[in-house]
This record gives structure tokens, sequence and C-alpha cells, in this order.
């Protein structure tokens, strides 16, 4: 745990109790997998790194129990990051898949020629930290690309939808991210397409088809989900 950066957040929120600072600290590491999945939490081991009573600590991690981040095992003692779940994963791209496609389509109808060069700009920009293994540069570039193509769709619905799956998803963006960083990574054959599909989408949103935005975005998420299925077969366990 980073103690700079719990003293950072509480000087810039005084207001805030400390509780749920700790609570944001702890979820901003699981979703980022600075935590790992399936990891023991010791409460007495992050409060001395924190510097803090175990009390706030304790607080924090019951509240990230509630909303399903954190678990109690059957038979086993202590609290537990929850792991990482090729069902639930196929679960969630499929969702994804439904969500982004469609927002995908409406960008083709509606988005500035800004939108579009930022778009491209991201595309490119994360196709080469694929090819430099930049797993920053990936973070960087990823997740923010498909943020900003469900800002600009014009659906507050949709944006809704998908900020209630915006956590979990991130887990598995960051675990595909790592994957790829992984020199094994070179012989999955999904790679290509993951590197590549962005400039698709945004090609597709240029020439104002909205059929082959959603179709490029569908075979995007696709090639996610059967890379990190892959990748997941490779390791003989799924994350």
């Amino acid at each position: 745990m980073d103690r700079y950066a719990l003293k950072k957040t509480i000087d810039e929120n005084p207001e805030k109790k400390l509780r749920d600072i700790v609570a944001e600290l702890i979820y901003d590491d699981i979703i980022n997998l600075r935590i790992c999945p399936g990891t023991k939490l010791n409460v007495n081991q992050m409060a001395s790194e924190l510097g803090i009573s175990r009390t706030p600590v304790a607080e924090a991690v019951a509240y990230l129990t509630d909303i399903g981040f954190v678990v109690q095992l059957e038979g086993v003692s202590g609290s537990y990051v929850m792991s990482l779940d090729m069902g639930d994963m196929i679960n969630l791209y499929r969702v994804r898949d439904a969500i982004e496609s469609e927002a995908a389509a409406l960008c083709a109808h509606t988005v500035s020629e800004d939108t579009i060069y930022r778009l491209n700009g991201l595309a490119e920009a994360f196709k080469t930290s694929v090819m430099k293994r930049d797993i920053p540069g990936m973070k960087d570039t990823d997740m923010p690309f498909h943020r900003l193509l469900i800002e600009e769709c014009g659906n507050p619905y949709i944006m809704s939808c998908y900020e209630s799956i915006l956590p979990r998803l991130t887990m598995y963006q960051s675990s595909m991210l790592n994957f790829i960083a992984n020199e094994a990574s070179r012989s999955n054959p999904w790679l290509p397409n993951v590197t590549y599909n962005h400039t698709a989408i945004v090609s597709a949103i240029r020439m104002r088809i909205p059929e082959l935005a959603r179709r490029a975005m569908s075979d995007h998420i696709d090639a996610s989900l059967s890379f990190l299925t892959m990748a997941g077969d490779n390791a003989k366990k799924p994350f």
C-alpha cells in the first residue's frame, strides 16, 4: 500500500472519512491488478504500510466485500481479492460487445472530426505501445480509446451501462495488457487483431458507415476475448 498516495488523498479531500479513502485506494489497486486476484488481504499489514490504525482498513475491506471485489472463501479464514474467472469474463465481454458496438455505430453517425482525430491518435499510440511491449503506454491508450467512444456516442444510457461494468472490465483489460507484454504472446494468433482493430474501428467511423463500425468493434472484442482465452489456456489457468 502507498502511504504517500494516502497522505496526498487526505490532503486533497479533508472532509472525506479515512475508511472511504482507504477503500478507494485498495479498490484502485485491485482493478488495476496492483493487488493480484486471489490475494489474501492482511488488514494489519496494510494498516502498518499506510501508517494508520487497523479499524479504517478493516472497514474498507468490509465495504469492498459488500460490493463484490473482496470475498470470503468457504472453509478458509480471511478476506481475498476476487479471482478472475473465465466464465465471468465471457459473460462480461458479451455485454461489452452489445454496449460498445452500438456506441461505435452511433459515433459513425455523430462524432466530430476532432473526435475522430483524437480516436486515431489513441489507436496509433496503442499500436506502437503493443509493438514495444510498453504496458504503461498501452494502459494510457487502450481504455481511454474505448471510453472516448462511449462518451461521444451521444446516448447517456450507454454511458450508464458502461460505467456499471467498467471496474471488472478494467481488471480483465489489465490482464490482457500484461499478457501482451509477455514474450509468450508473440505466438498468440489473436495478437495482430488486438493490435490493429482500433485502427479499423476509426476507419469505419471516419467513412461514416455505422454497420461497418459496429462490426469492427464486435470483431475487436471477440479478438480480445479469444486472446485472453488462449493466454489463459497456455498459462494452465485463466488468470
